[in-house]
């Protein structure tokens, strides 16, 4: 079959390798369409230690079942699906209680690192257990669905921050994530909600998208959300982008006894005001991946609910994909979602 490999670090081309075969419990998908995530463009480089050559990338994906393993009885070849990015193993004290992204036993697709290899769905086909399964309606288009990862990635972090229908939010960054946060925040029933970038372009998306009040972070926005919020602050910050500056203003945006959630992690450590923290009572809460929130994605993208066609910037051939590599990775400005397209997409 054919693959985008990364056979060295900043080396992508399609190449010719083995067609995998479903195991016991796991369908064989024939891969129609699969994001490329800020992850891998930093596996592209080596930066993030996760993407050890040689590998196929891509957990962002969607398609059609192609072949069922052994044991496998509840889909049938031609379901339309997509699945989870983490391979869980279901049996762990964490999986137990619901907590699949913290799985003792956590792999995710398209990763190689010290632990383990997994190869991932910028291919043909790609192997998957069952269990990380989610049959799709069939008005999503598999575009649409290979959004799903991070649409579930948002639902989760807002989720954590235990959204009330008076609640005020800011949300710092207006990536993919942090845009489908404000949608996701919305959806949840927040009253008001603030996105602040750098990035005028993404900012415009803000307001399109989610209604939101933007501000720019080319100036301390903490002034401004004391004003905007008669000198209270935010019940919640959300902060996507993972930055010691970033997390910071998010800390000094939030009310005594508000909540931070910290989604992004380009950072491995930060500063942390720990006066301000414990004297004002400031929760803060990390949020990894998403952790069973694929069913309530799929509901609010075919509802509308959540939009997520204005956040695709291009959709290419998989031949396409080492271009658009170089293009993301290079910084290109106005490049939100790129979807590669192993297969027939519709």
């Amino acid at each position: 079959m054919k693959a985008l490999l990364l056979s060295e670090y900043k080396h992508l081309a399609v190449a010719e390798i083995p067609e995998p075969a479903p195991g016991p419990g796991e369908v064989l998908v024939r891969v129609a369409a699969c994001g490329i995530c800020g992850s891998d463009v930093h596996g592209y480089d080596g930066s993030s230690g996760r993407r050890i050559p040689p590998i196929v990338m891509g957990h962002e994906a969607a398609g059609t079942i192609a072949a069922l393993g052994d044991g496998v009885d509840s889909f049938a070849v031609g379901d339309r699906v997509t699945f989870d990015s983490t391979v869980y193993c279901g049996a762990c004290g964490n999986c137990r209680r619901g907590d699949v992204n913290l799985c003792d036993h956590r792999q995710v697709l398209g990763v190689s690192c010290g632990d383990y290899r997994r190869a991932g769905a910028f291919a043909e086909y790609v192997a998957v257990p069952a269990r990380i399964l989610y049959r799709l309606p069939d008005m999503l288009s598999f575009a649409e669905a290979a959004m799903l990862e991070a649409v579930s990635v948002a639902l989760h972090g807002v989720a954590l921050a235990e959204i009330l229908t008076d609640s005020t939010a800011l949300v710092v960054g207006a990536g993919m994530i942090g845009l489908l946060t404000l949608q996701a925040l919305r959806a949840a029933g927040c009253a008001r909600v603030f996105v602040t970038d750098l990035d005028y372009t993404r900012l415009k998306l803000a307001r399109e998208t989610g209604d939101a009040e933007v501000l720019s972070s080319e100036k301390d926005i903490v002034p401004e959300i004391l004003q905007l919020t008669g000198g209270v602050g935010v019940d919640v910050a959300i902060e996507a982008v993972g930055r010691n500056e970033t997390v910071k203003a998010s800390i000094d945006s939030v009310r005594k006894g508000g909540t931070v959630v910290l989604v992004g992690n380009i950072s491995p450590e930060v500063t942390l005001p720990l006066q301000q923290v414990v004297t004002r009572q400031i929760r803060l809460q990390g949020s990894c991946g998403s952790a069973g929130e694929y069913t309530q994605a799929i509901a609010l993208i075919a509802n509308g609910a959540i939009q997520v066609k204005p956040l695709i910037t291009a959709m290419a051939p998989l031949e396409d994909g080492p271009r658009w590599f170089e293009r993301l990775y290079a910084g290109e400005p106005n490049l939100m979602k790129v979807i590669l397209t192993p297969g027939t997409v519709s």
